[in-house]
């Protein structure tokens, strides 16, 4: 049995689910990212994408390929306030944020979790990251203050986790804001 195989769009690595294919995209879970399987994606002219939790994902059967033209699947950002931020910042709702503190503000923010969760729904991104956070999560269950990111190659939004469902908000990440500031 050959050690890595390609089979109708899914990627197995000894025997494993590891991946799945998108174009010439090869979306592979983290825990594979070696010499190897990366020698082998090329050899296939696929660009590797390391993503946490893919094999959890296809081993619960999961439809990874196959998404709509119009819903393309986004990544998701897990932003959680730092544990040194003042605590009266955490767990309120957006309304108190911003008149006690002004607008949500990268800077006092971690990224806990990136990776794709198989869906675009925040709802069920809230459920599954509160019952049963996935691999590479590295937070407290999702609560109100912290910002889900949904992101792909051109684009991210940014909602907040308010006290019944999420608000859309402005919201750069250091990085843009640093980029910005240095256009200016």
């Amino acid at each position: 049995m050959p050690g890595i195989s390609l089979k109708n769009g899914l990627i197995s690595y000894y025997g494993n689910p590891a991946g799945y294919t998108e174009k010439e995209k090869a979306v592979v879970d983290k825990i594979f990212q070696n010499e190897e399987l990366s020698t082998w994606l090329k050899s296939r002219s696929l660009t590797p994408e390391w993503t946490d939790g893919v094999m959890e994902r296809l081993i619960a059967g999961e439809q990874m390929t196959g998404m709509e033209p119009s819903a393309p699947l986004k990544n998701v950002r897990i932003w959680q306030l730092k544990p040194e931020t003042e605590v009266r910042m955490k767990f309120i709702s957006l309304e108190d944020m911003i008149r006690d503190f002004g607008e949500p503000d990268p800077e006092y923010y971690r990224i806990a979790y990136d990776g794709q969760l198989g869906t675009n729904d925040l709802e069920a991104i809230y459920t599954r990251c509160n019952m049963n956070h996935p691999p590479g999560y590295n937070g407290h269950s999702l609560s109100m203050s912290d910002v889900v990111e949904l992101y792909d190659g051109d684009s991210s939004e940014y909602h907040y986790c308010d006290r019944f469902g999420f608000q859309k908000i402005n919201f750069k990440s250091p990085e843009q804001t640093q980029t910005m500031d240095m256009s200016m």
